[in-house]
């Protein structure tokens, strides 16, 4: 069961409280080039992402934050490091969460000044520290970096905030270390009751990275921690996307979208199952946002490679797969309605996905 949190709005998306787990990502264009971040604004937002950062790093990138906010209504979350004014200016051009470090901005009067900004329009600021920001005196306390440090470090700066009558937070405190990371939003959901953005950060790419955020988020959310989350992979973010969805579905926090199962193969398996599935799973990775946006209850789609596991298997799926020698039989619901050459059996389930879903989003609506 997850935690209740007090809730905050970035844009029209509910952060905490009783709102379902956000899913956000990070822009890796240069800011400044206009439309190259466009392009990958939209293709988030097509891809299922909820929210996304943006790094405001100069003056020239505010006046392009300040175009990107006029050309997109998706949620933005401006990231600033150092420059308390950059912070006001994205807060002024309309950024709909500010992160910052309190402790990398200044002084008291600069942080004032953002917090002022912030409250002035409704916009909340996300409290970010992360293992490589904890403060010389943190450090020195605790012998290095450890999850107590770490959370330490974050109540630090939501305090500083709080003393300026500023409420509208969300937290975060990651680590690359798994465990670490882990224990340290653990202590969070105890010292408070702001919503907390988990990840575990610079994970790696996308093999290394999956697994590490799967195992650090996972953890967190069968726990019942965490609000607004982020799969931080090196390379297009929009490969995060998907990695955070099967998570949220695995871990109970999604109860929409596509169920993947396929066999791990073995001597048996007479086709080419794992290119099958990997074609098969990009077209899902397409269709899977859209059947969410409409709320379509979760599909399960089988795909087996031999009559061992095969037709037990796929007859429990909503719609499946068991193959054979150049065939599969293609099971709906629990019965076999066709058989077809392997070279269609793709096309098959995903024109079947296709009819299902719709039958389940008229039911819903």
């Amino acid at each position: 069961m997850r935690k209740k949190t007090r809730q905050v709005m970035c844009r029209d998306v509910p952060i905490g409280g009783d709102a379902p787990v956000s899913i956000q990502s990070m822009t890796n264009t240069h800011t400044e080039d206009v439309p190259a971040t466009l392009e990958q604004i939209r293709a988030l937002e097509a891809a299922g992402c909820d929210i996304v950062r943006i790094a405001v790093s100069s003056e020239k990138e505010l006046e392009a934050f300040r175009e990107i906010r006029r050309q997109t209504e998706m949620p933005l979350v401006a990231d600033i490091q150092f420059n308390y004014r950059l912070a006001i200016g994205c807060a002024e051009q309309g950024a709909d969460k500010i992160r910052i470090n309190p402790g990398n901005i200044g002084s008291h009067e600069r942080v004032r000044a953002v917090v002022d900004a912030c409250r002035k329009r409704g916009i909340p600021i996300r409290v970010g520290v992360n293992s490589g920001s904890v403060e010389k005196d943190i450090l020195e306390k605790y012998g290095g970096v450890t999850p107590q440090g770490l959370a330490e470090s974050a109540m630090r700066n939501v305090k500083l905030l709080e003393e300026m009558d500023f409420g509208d937070i969300v937290i975060s405190a990651k680590a690359s270390d798994v465990q670490k990371n882990f224990e340290t939003y653990r202590i969070l959901s105890e010292m408070t009751e702001y919503p907390l953005h988990i990840g575990v950060t610079e994970s790696g790419d996308r093999s290394r990275g999956s697994i590490k955020s799967a195992a650090g988020l996972g953890a967190l959310l069968l726990d019942g921690i965490g609000d607004t989350m982020r799969v931080s992979l090196a390379g297009d973010p929009v490969m995060e996307l998907p990695v955070a969805r099967e998570i949220l579905k695995c871990t109970g926090h999604l109860d929409s979208g596509i169920n993947l199962i396929s066999c791990p193969t073995c001597s048996r398996c007479r086709t080419d199952l794992p290119g099958m599935v990997e074609r098969t799973v990009r077209k899902l990775d397409e269709i899977e946002p859209e059947l969410i946006r409409q709320g379509c209850p979760v599909i399960t789609v089988a795909m087996m490679g031999c009559a061992v596991n095969g037709p037990g298997e796929a007859s429990g799926a909503d719609i499946g797969a068991a193959c054979g020698d150049g065939k599969a039989l293609i099971f709906e619901k629990g019965e076999i309605v066709r058989t077809v050459p392997e070279e269609l059996i793709e096309e098959e389930l995903i024109s079947g996905l296709r009819r299902i879903a719709e039958e389940r989003i008229r039911k819903e609506s």
